[in-house]
């Protein structure tokens, strides 16, 4: 009988084999998935955990102090505070949520009326103005003077980094302030704004100065209106700073915070980690870059452009051109001495702070818990979600949940016995008024 030989065949070539009679719809259906998986835990989306849970949201956490009767008397009265926030289901995701109000967010019509600020050294500041002209009706209109005896409330808004007037948060916010019966106004920043840098200055995170003359410049103009602040992002590190130095002798008779960075330096470790943070890094170094260039004919204290032209991410920033107009020895040295977070526990105002633990700019691992529940005069509200200034809710995200809850907070405290305290006299002479500029339509 003839033995048959049987030719024994490699598992890799069997493999190879039963892997080609698999249809390519197949590959590129796993492929797809792979994608989405990826795509989905890359963005940090929560759509499945919001699907699940039918969309109702996360609840705010509130830390304060257990005598403080600022939530006696101010945010036990917030119901948006007590309540939850439910993120747009098509933007589950802090980094949809941050960059959807940048670049496609639809903002309200705003008029602003500008007038410029001088200050001593020179310097310019664009402060752009929204008056409550008709309490009856809920409409922007330029500003066309407010009288010195007028007592409805004014709010100052501190923008964000490389944010202005324009921006479509502090739109949202002084549309919704207006609409409330309030005067606004939004202080720009040294050389934003559309306006010129005419000192060798420029504003950083930690420079209190200006906004001290102009509180100082509002309150004096006005001594019948009282006096509100909203910090966002760099704005808030600044407007907290500002209220930790100042104590209980500000003007101001409360004041919010969104999304502050708090501390510097922890910030600057986290926004390196990861790709996207870096993406953010990189974006935000390069407008810094544009920022400075923008004004180089009036800046002769900076000399090495070549490295400035050469800057990419925040701190190539902040070594370059803050330090160096600063006076700070090293980055780090700037940021330890500019975070907010260490003037906390100074506050001697109402203040609200609301930041969102899933942040992708500034990182919860910076919250000063400890501080803000040791301070009376401070209330923390944290969320599970919301990104970086973003908090867009409802099907077609319209609205900002931040700018409600912030508007029901200063109205709450505008009627309460915490706004009828004494007023600040301030003695200081301001080096030059308010000018009337042209109106600033948007």
């Amino acid at each position: 009988m003839d033995c048959i030989g049987l030719t024994s065949e490699s598992p890799y070539v069997i493999m190879l084999k039963a892997a080609f009679l698999i249809p390519i719809s197949h590959y590129l259906f796993g492929f797809l998935f792979l994608l989405i998986v990826f795509l989905y835990n890359f963005v940090e989306m929560y759509f499945i955990k919001e699907l699940i849970t039918g969309f109702r949201g996360q609840p705010v956490s509130l830390s304060f102090n257990s005598c403080s009767n600022l939530y006696q008397e101010v945010i036990s009265k917030c119901k948006i505070l007590h309540g939850r926030f439910s993120s747009t289901p098509w933007l589950c995701s802090p980094h949809l949520q941050t960059i959807f109000l940048q670049f496609f967010e639809r903002v309200p019509a705003c008029n602003y009326q500008r007038q410029i600020f001088k200050t001593s050294d020179g310097g310019i500041i664009a402060l752009d103005w929204l008056r409550n002209v008709d309490d009856k009706k809920p409409t922007i209109k330029g500003f066309d003077g407010v009288h010195s005896d007028d007592k409805t409330p004014i709010v100052v808004v501190i923008p964000g980094l490389t944010s202005d007037s324009d921006s479509a948060y502090v739109k949202h916010l002084a549309f919704k302030m207006v609409k409330s019966g309030w005067n606004v106004v939004v202080s720009n920043h040294r050389g934003l704004g559309g306006v010129a840098v005419t000192s060798d200055r420029l504003y950083d995170a930690g420079c209190t100065e200006d906004i001290r003359k102009i509180i100082d410049h509002l309150h004096t103009r006005y001594p019948q209106a009282p006096l509100y602040a909203v910090g966002t992002s760099i704005g808030s590190n600044v407007l907290v700073k500002y209220l930790g130095e100042e104590g209980v002798n500000t003007a101001l008779v409360g004041a919010v915070s969104i999304c502050s960075p708090w501390d510097l330096l922890i910030g600057d470790r986290f926004i390196k980690r990861r790709l996207v943070q870096r993406s953010y890094d990189r974006i935000l170094g390069i407008g810094l870059k544009d920022y400075a260039e923008l004004h180089r004919s009036v800046l002769p204290s900076l000399t090495d452009w070549d490295s400035i032209s050469k800057i990419s991410c925040i701190r190539d920033y902040d070594k370059h051109v803050v330090c160096v107009l600063g006076n700070f020895e090293t980055v780090d040295t700037y940021y330890r001495t500019v975070s907010c977070s260490s003037y906390i526990g100074k506050v001697g105002v109402p203040l609200l702070c609301i930041s969102a633990l899933d942040d992708p700019v500034c990182t919860r691992e910076t919250i000063p818990w400890d501080e803000c529940r040791a301070n009376k005069n401070v209330v923390l509200a944290t969320t599970q979600h919301g990104g970086h200034l973003g908090y867009l809710e409802g099907m077609t995200a319209k609205s900002l949940w931040w700018v409600r809850a912030v508007d029901e907070f200063l109205c709450a405290l505008n009627s309460s016995s915490l706004n009828h305290r004494e007023k600040i006299q301030n003695n200081t002479v301001l080096e030059s008024p308010l000018n009337s500029s042209k109106e600033k339509a948007v």
